[in-house]
């Protein structure tokens, strides 16, 4: 799955927020970095804490 460009509920842009995102967390932890770049609504939260970032592994089998 892709991270979607706006949340589905709220529709703020998060999309961009995804890279900045994974280095947080590696660095300070899931809550801390979610604080930092403003996602404050448990909607916007939700996604990022439930998104498991399959593409990677989908890519490797083509048709």
């Amino acid at each position: 799955m892709i991270i979607p460009i706006r949340c589905f509920s709220c529709g703020k842009p998060i999309a961009h927020l995804w890279e900045k995102y994974k280095e947080l967390e590696k660095k300070v932890g899931s809550k801390k970095a979610l604080d930092e770049l403003g996602l404050d609504k448990y909607c916007c939260r939700a996604l990022f804490l439930g998104h498991v970032d399959l593409i990677d592994i989908t890519g490797r089998y083509k048709n």
